[in-house]
């Protein structure tokens, strides 16, 4: 029992921006999500699977990734989203987002939410100059 309260007590604060943030090549993106319109749901919220089977070995891989890329990595590029990370987002959007994906015109939709989307994943696509995130 123990064990279990552990592994879940881990899972609840390796899901947070204050976690994620401790990477100093992620401090941009848990910046700008902080000012975000979702900055009230943690950042494994919408970058992991919400079932638990499926979220261990994902979180296993891309925290791998993740601290390879801290290591080795150019440190000056945040750390990009690679197709199976996307595929979770776009999932995890739509699971919150029903009603307004009964509205979208399944013709016209792109591949991934975020395509349209852009400013949702962390001001990404705004300029520097109004992100604000010297303010944050």
């Amino acid at each position: 029992m123990c064990i279990i309260a552990s592994l879940g007590f881990g899972m609840k604060i390796s899901d947070q921006r204050q976690f994620c943030s401790s990477c100093h090549i992620m401090k941009e993106a848990a910046l700008t999500h902080k000012m975000s319109l979702h900055a009230t749901i943690s950042c494994n919220d919408c970058h992991a699977p919400h079932n638990l089977v499926n979220k261990i070995p994902f979180k296993v891989h891309a925290g791998t990734k993740d601290i390879y890329l801290n290591i080795f990595g150019k440190l000056e590029e945040p750390i990009h989203a690679g197709v199976n990370t996307k595929q979770v987002v776009n999932t995890n959007c739509k699971n919150c987002h029903t009603m307004t994906n009964s509205t979208v015109n399944s013709i016209d939709v792109k591949p991934f939410c975020t395509d349209c989307h852009r400013n949702v994943q962390h001001m990404r696509m705004k300029p520097i100059s109004i992100r604000k995130v010297a303010d944050a």
